[in-house]
């Protein structure tokens, strides 16, 4: 399976993400975790030793020229577009309990050429991560759904969308619903994250009532001070028994 999770930020994307990746590694699942989002903090939710110094990607300047052949001299205007990537999950990622984890970085924007070298390799990759390889992938994506295209698309088997009670986030899961759409996404599900109580569930329920709800995360007070103290957010026994009745429907319906 071939999953991507997205939503708005701080909704809990990443925390969901974690929490899969565990529960398909003790499944006996190879596993691999993509930190799409930029703010990068998925390492460190499935208790990667020392990954804030994991470099993503997009940020490894000589990488990218020697694959693209970009030319500083020429403003990155010349370049391959089917740069070589098959050796790159291999060698630029981390593994641990199980688990391997590739950084992917930021999706360059705005109109200069000289962004482009970056979004090539980071589309040639994850074509590879999502159409050639055989593991299972979770994708920790950022709010919108800039790392996939048309032709990866295809490989998603689901798209997840994290929402938390409240407007702005319906709106998000509704934008990127139609995102999903338009590029040939139609596996799509609904996970609620934060819920205090069955109000609060009712208030998701109805606002995605158009999409497959996966189930709830309850919200946890002690989730932010157990982060601060450097604790896993997959050590949290509260989190983790809700996602796995998540994960259970979710493998189910794949089968």
């Amino acid at each position: 399976m071939k999953i991507a999770v997205s939503g708005k930020g701080g909704v809990g994307k990443t925390l969901l993400s974690a929490f899969l990746a565990q529960a398909f590694a003790h499944d006996g699942y190879g596993v691999i975790a993509i930190d799409a989002d930029p703010d990068a903090n998925l390492g460190a939710s499935l208790g990667f030793p020392d990954s804030d110094k994991i470099v993503p990607i997009s940020h490894l300047k000589e990488l990218i020229r020697e694959r693209t052949g970009a030319k500083e001299s020429a403003g990155g205007a010349y370049f391959k577009l089917n740069p070589r990537v098959d050796d790159l999950p291999d060698e630029y990622s981390l593994t641990h309990n199980g688990i391997r984890l590739l950084v992917m970085g930021e999706v360059k924007r705005g109109g200069s050429g000289c962004y482009c070298p970056e979004n090539v390799l980071l589309g040639a990759l994850m074509s590879h991560l999502l159409l050639r390889r055989d593991e299972m992938v979770i994708l920790d994506m950022a709010a919108g759904i800039e790392h996939l295209s048309r032709g990866t698309a295809k490989a998603v088997d689901r798209l997840i969308i994290v929402v938390e009670p409240g407007q702005a986030s319906m709106e998000t899961a509704h934008r990127v619903k139609k995102l999903a759409n338009d590029i040939g996404i139609q596996e799509l599900a609904i996970v609620g994250n934060k819920v205090r109580n069955a109000d609060e569930e009712a208030y998701i329920r109805k606002g995605v009532k158009d999409l497959d709800m996966l189930g709830v995360i309850p919200y946890d007070a002690g989730l932010v001070d157990a982060q601060m103290r450097g604790v896993p957010i997959i050590q949290n026994q509260a989190i983790k028994s809700s996602v796995d009745a998540i994960y259970a429907k979710l493998t189910a319906r794949a089968n």
